[in-house]
């Protein structure tokens, strides 16, 4: 596959079932079946199209929403998946993002910030809600293991998987 330009994985959270804290790792097994190992969102249901197994949100876009807050809030919080920095995530269902040597995921659709983001902060889902601010969800294509610090290219999917 053709690779476009690079980003960085900044970090790695995960939980356990609904509602539990947000875990910080600094690498993860990532299954088609399972999406982050030890993440509760990942399995697909039986008929399920795993739609969310995955949440990326972009470093920058997390600042830009503190800094319309006036707050410091860890990114975690946001209760995404993994943390991007310097990759425009792109806002197309349909792409694929590779991460490291192995995973790859497809973009699905945004992920929307819910009500639960006006208990960290007031006004935060207002600030995570322009130009896919609070993230993109995705499916895994190919399984593998990720890391803190891999790159992350978009794939060109005329090459194939």
């Amino acid at each position: 596959m053709t690779e476009e330009p690079v980003g960085v994985l900044a970090g790695i959270a995960r939980h356990a079932f609904p509602k539990a804290p947000m875990e910080l790792v600094d690498h993860v097994d990532v299954t088609v079946d399972g999406g982050l190992h030890g993440d509760f969102r990942g399995a697909v249901k039986p008929g399920g199209r795993g739609r969310r197994q995955v949440t990326l949100m972009e470093a920058g876009d997390w600042a830009a929403a503190m800094a319309e807050l006036d707050h410091a809030i860890p990114w975690q919080e946001r209760r995404a998946n993994l943390l991007v920095e310097h990759l425009d995530l792109p806002q197309t269902a349909g792409t694929l993002i590779g991460i490291g040597a192995e995973v790859i995921l497809e973009i699905t659709v945004e992920c929307d910030p819910c009500s639960r983001m006006e208990t960290i902060a007031t006004g935060l889902k207002a600030a995570l809600t322009p130009d896919w601010r609070g993230g993109a969800c995705s499916r895994v294509k190919r399984g593998g293991r990720i890391a803190v610090g891999d790159a992350i290219h978009i794939l060109d999917p005329s090459q194939g998987l």
